[in-house]
């Protein structure tokens, strides 16, 4: 299986509304200096994996945070939140061999900081339920 960031940022671009591209505006695991406004998927710690006893069977929970980072704050706001109602109860999504049964939103998006550049940095928090196809 794919770290859960890999499979996530191919939802994220496939939707056009967001308008994100991998590698020029939407990244995994390292926020760039540049470009100013971007969106960040970083893998953060999940659950234990459940404990079938069955090879094959078994449901991981691994947990992701996604950053978004504006020099405008309602903007970088609205894409972070835009970014939450397309992923939250998302279920039963097949992504590169994995399936994932469920995509729950866990912290609301928040302001994380203004960084050394005056651009604002959001957070928001989801926990993922996978299996092995």
């Amino acid at each position: 299986m794919n770290p859960a960031s890999v499979d996530l940022k191919d939802l994220l671009e496939a939707e056009s509304s967001l308008g994100l591209t991998f590698a020029t505006d939407l990244f995994i695991g390292r926020e760039p200096a540049t470009p100013d406004d971007c969106v960040t998927i970083f893998d953060t710690p999940g659950g234990p994996p459940m404990q079938t006893f069955k090879q094959g069977e078994d449901y991981y929970y691994p947990s992701i945070q996604i950053r978004v980072r504006n020099t405008n704050y309602l903007t970088g706001w609205n894409l972070i939140n835009d970014t939450k109602v397309l992923l939250h109860n998302r279920a039963q999504e097949a992504l590169n061999g994995t399936l994932y049964s469920a995509i729950i939103c866990t912290q609301e998006p928040a302001l994380l900081d203004w960084d050394e550049n005056d651009r604002a940095r959001f957070v928001t928090t989801f926990d993922l339920q996978r299996r092995k196809q």
